[in-house]
């Protein structure tokens, strides 16, 4: 099955399925977990108890994608031990630390407070249970927080040392490992992607009962509230996504490039290529149709500025352009795809038919996976886009494995696969099952709910058990 590749290939293609699986469920949870906020306090600013029905309707879809992202983030802690030692022990002293810092801070507020959120509703006080339900939103963001610092500072190092064996030390100033030059951008453009995320799979769920009841006034307020989030935050996203594409072309050149495809380089003014066929072998994109010059104008706004192509930079250091390419397209089409389901929503808004087209409906519905699909694409185009390089420009991939054979990460990969698709799939069945259930009034607790996958994941009425970050 994995005949013809090395360990490298298949120590990455065993990260690469785990981590995307994986954060599927942060990227939901981290979102969700400011809905039910917000839900929350306007049951409490309203007293309708329709908000207080939302609550608890989403609240068991968050409890078993929260609990999926627990159970799947834990195998990535342990790949740095048998996959990626030799990446371990040399970034170790900057990484570790910052990994640290999340279960110190988010790990403690989602841990501490995620029980009371879940099952203390008819336990404790409004406002306490308002304030655990913040206190979880914000353990999400948090854990995000310190996540993509690691993540950026192995795009942008900054703030290290070089100790006499090899290893990567901090600096006097951990400021500069921590808010090294691409974090504000990718954190934004993160956090950012995890709100739009669950607002399509929101809009979605409101759209599939507003087609089969458009009187059902639970689904008219969710359907409501996700598309208002579409159409105010799809248009900042892609203004965040723009600022993070220009401070990537100035710290990582050739991603953007591959991004481009643009293997030659451009001295008068390089074309925005909307579609071709990247050939690595040849360095040419066969059958490419771009708008002249169009790429200038958005990377340097300027028609006539010259941009340097892969031409420029070394074979060993050029990335795989075929997957950046494409994986940067599915990411911003369906970015653009999200914009106009939001202006769509606004004309819908405007003219008093928000619940009463039902094409409008169909297309939210049809969009519901669209999140999720955007951000796998989006950490595809930012970790193939930095190969072939663990830490970009100062360790390659190929330096940071483990000493191990092929055959022995082709097993493991293996397992995983079956493992992760028969447990998972469970769990996506049974979060969409709930989904298809419709909202109604006087929702149960989630106590009061039967068991199922909820407990059988680990949650359990009664203390809080240790949880990884939302987005570890």
């Amino acid at each position: 099955m994995f005949a013809g590749f090395d360990a490298t290939e298949l120590a990455r293609m065993q990260f690469a399925f785990t981590v995307s699986f994986h954060f599927i469920f942060p990227s939901f949870s981290i979102g969700l977990a400011s809905f039910l906020a917000v839900l929350e306090a306007r049951w409490l600013m309203t007293g309708k108890d329709l908000y207080l029905d939302l609550f608890r309707y989403w609240l068991k879809i968050f409890a078993v994608a929260f609990a999926m992202g627990v159970v799947s983030g834990l195998v990535m802690s342990y790949q740095f031990g048998t996959n990626w030692s030799v990446f371990s022990d040399r970034v170790g002293p900057v990484v570790g630390p910052l990994m640290a810092y999340e279960v110190l801070t988010a790990f403690f507020l989602e841990a501490g407070f995620l029980g009371v959120m879940l099952f203390g509703m008819e336990r404790v006080g409004r406002k306490l249970h308002f304030a655990a339900t913040l206190m979880v939103a914000l353990g999400t963001f948090v854990s995000a927080f310190w996540i993509i610092s690691v993540n950026s500072w192995m795009q942008t190092p900054t703030g290290y040392e070089i100790g006499a064996n090899g290893q990567f030390l901090p600096g006097p100033s951990w400021l500069a490992i921590i808010f090294n030059p691409s974090f504000p951008y990718r954190l934004v453009h993160t956090v950012i992607a995890a709100y739009l995320t669950t607002a399509f799979a929101v809009g979605a769920v409101g759209g599939w009962h507003l087609l089969r009841d458009r009187g059902n006034a639970h689904a008219r307020k969710m359907f409501s509230m996700a598309m208002w989030m579409a159409a105010l935050v799809a248009p900042v996203q892609i203004l965040a996504g723009d600022q993070h594409g220009l401070n990537t072309l100035q710290y990582q050149p050739a991603k953007v490039m591959a991004m481009e495809g643009h293997f030659e380089s451009h001295p008068h003014g390089a074309p925005l290529y909307l579609f071709g066929l990247p050939n690595d072998r040849t360095q040419h994109l066969d059958y490419a149709i771009g708008i002249p010059k169009a790429s200038s104008l958005i990377l340097k706004h300027d028609l006539n500025a010259p941009l340097a192509g892969l031409d420029t930079i070394a074979p060993a250091k050029r990335p795989p352009v075929w997957i950046v390419f494409w994986s940067f397209r599915v990411m911003v089409g369906l970015g653009f795809a999200m914009l106009g389901i939001g202006l769509w929503s606004l004309l819908a808004r405007a003219r008093g038919k928000l619940y009463d087209w039902p094409w409008l409906h169909r297309a939210a519905l049809a969009m519901g996976p669209s999140g999720f699909v955007a951000v796998i694409a989006g950490w595809v185009t930012t970790e193939v886009g930095r190969q072939p390089f663990t830490v970009y420009n100062l360790l390659t991939t190929a330096e940071s494995r483990s000493p191990i054979a092929a055959p022995a990460v082709a097993a493991s990969l293996a397992a995983f696969a079956v493992v992760y698709f028969a447990a998972f799939g469970i769990g996506v069945w049974y979060i969409l099952k709930l989904m298809a259930d419709p909202p109604h009034a006087h929702e149960p607790p989630l106590e009061e709910e039967e068991a199922g996958p909820v407990r059988t994941a680990g949650i359990t009425p009664g203390p809080a058990r240790p949880a990884a970050g939302g987005a570890a």
